[in-house]
């Protein structure tokens, strides 16, 4: 296939979740899937239900408030937060005023119930206190949320942030192999082409070649910059009818924002062939190369990560941004090893086979852009703006009785492009999405020249020739 791509157009203002929420029994906004509710009940001294009280969840990163009202039962709901750490304060007039830490997960609710006292309020410090989260019991999703110390925390030689996705039962991550070609994910006993990515509410589903997720049929690279990732969660079971174009698993992912100080992370990591230990074949040919007298040489290989991020304020309180950069850089060694024929073939004598054999770097580079731009407009929405940007570029298909000479370069482009507004209030949640999504694979010949010519022998065979059959 060359010369391939996909544009997706997902025209006009989309709905990603609908209004819900509305009726008086305190229904959730259940379609959210990139951000996260905390509900819960506002109680007396003795257990009676308190209307009326002001409840407020500020961003600790951001500084961004939220609030809403309890309801004459008590109940309360602030839907549409933004995944990260908030500090909640519960205030009624003629009540001590209550503070306290959330931590909210993408796609998941916080129950937070709160006792008020009628004791009188003095002008002590406000203590923070940090709570366990009460399990939801209210959705037969069975999911699993992989947290912002996870992913930092948790090393992965690939920086792959799929990898992490093995934490949730039922689901296998391709091994980071030397030798690897692609990079994916399963569950449920299906196939990789049964599950979808979503990041920021974005599909990232392959709609051009295999299925699965768009690029990793065919790329030992990374779908985004792991450093670009706050959190994901991995919904094995009972997802959604939001979520498309899955069977098996679906992973929706949440992007960082800038918070009200500029920060920013660097980091580098190199590998070459003596940090990777031989397989059982390479110790095989290593023993018989030692006990006739020759030095083996390992493989040439080597890998270079290296990724930056930066966030920050361009109004406190209000509007931030955040961007990131991964570089993924690998030269592999692939051997051609064509034996020459055991008898001699005019014809052949003129190709001289064996002058194509020897060691071959095989390169593969990947490149990969983020930026985001959020802002909160008012106290009942925000919007946020993004563009992510995946470039690379991988030759192989050679080695073996397959000369240099046919190798192919798979060159591989994603970009995704979004605007995002959220309205809320209360119980009630709109999401409204625009985004412009491009998949596109070219792979061409390494070597432009004479299409390949496929020589049978008496002792061999060989593949010569640029391919031009892709």
């Amino acid at each position: 296939m060359r010369g391939n791509s996909l544009n997706r157009w997902l025209g006009g203002a989309a709905m990603v979740a609908a209004l819900l929420g509305l009726s008086g029994g305190g229904t959730l906004a259940r379609a959210q899937n990139t951000t996260g509710t905390v509900r819960g009940v506002v109680t007396g001294e003795g257990g009676a239900p308190l209307n009326t009280v002001q409840i407020g969840a500020r961003n600790v990163e951001s500084g961004v408030p939220r609030g809403t009202e309890s309801r004459d039962d008590g109940t309360y709901v602030i839907a549409g937060l933004t995944p990260g750490t908030y500090d909640m304060t519960v205030r009624r007039i003629g009540f001590s005023p209550v503070t306290r830490r959330v931590v909210v997960q993408i796609g998941a609710t916080q129950i937070q119930n709160f006792t008020l006292t009628t004791q009188p309020t003095t002008l002590a410090a406000v203590a923070v206190i940090a709570t366990a989260p009460v399990a939801e019991t209210r959705t037969s999703e069975v999911a699993t949320n992989v947290t912002t110390a996870q992913i930092e925390k948790l090393p992965t030689p690939s920086r792959n942030f799929l990898d992490l996705a093995a934490l949730a039962p039922g689901v296998t991550v391709t091994e980071d192999r030397v030798n690897g070609q692609f990079r994916t994910f399963s569950a449920g006993g299906q196939s990789a082409n049964s599950v979808n990515l979503f990041i920021d509410g974005t599909s990232l589903k392959n709609d051009l070649t295999a299925g699965g997720i768009a690029g990793q049929d065919a790329s030992r690279g990374n779908p985004f910059p792991r450093s670009a990732i706050q959190e994901y969660r991995v919904i094995s079971q009972n997802f959604k009818a939001e979520y498309q174009k899955a069977s098996s698993a679906i992973i929706t992912a949440q992007t960082k924002s800038g918070g009200n100080t500029w920060s920013g992370n660097a980091m580098f990591a190199y590998q070459n062939k003596n940090m990777v230990q031989l397989d059982s074949f390479q110790r095989k040919d290593q023993t018989a190369a030692n006990k006739a007298g020759n030095l083996y040489n390992r493989p040439d290989y080597k890998r270079s990560l290296a990724a930056f991020s930066i966030g920050g304020p361009i109004i406190k309180d209000k509007m931030h941004f955040f961007g990131s950069y991964e570089g993924n850089y690998q030269d592999r060694s692939n051997r051609v090893n064509i034996n020459a024929p055991a008898t001699s073939f005019p014809a052949l004598d003129t190709v001289n086979v064996t002058r194509y054999n020897g060691s071959f770097i095989s390169p593969f580079r990947e490149n990969l852009y983020f930026a985001k731009i959020d802002d909160a407009l008012s106290e009942n929405s925000n919007a946020e703006i993004s563009y992510s940007d995946r470039h690379e570029t991988d030759v192989r298909d050679f080695g073996g009785i397959t000369t240099y000479q046919n190798a192919v370069n798979y060159r591989q482009i994603v970009r995704i492009g979004q605007a995002k507004y959220n309205w809320f209030k209360g119980a009630a949640l709109n999401e409204a999405k625009v985004d412009y999504s491009v998949f596109r694979r070219n792979p061409a010949p390494n070597q432009p020249g004479d299409p390949i010519r496929h020589f049978f022998y008496n002792g061999g065979e060989a593949r010569i020739g640029a391919n031009a059959s892709i």
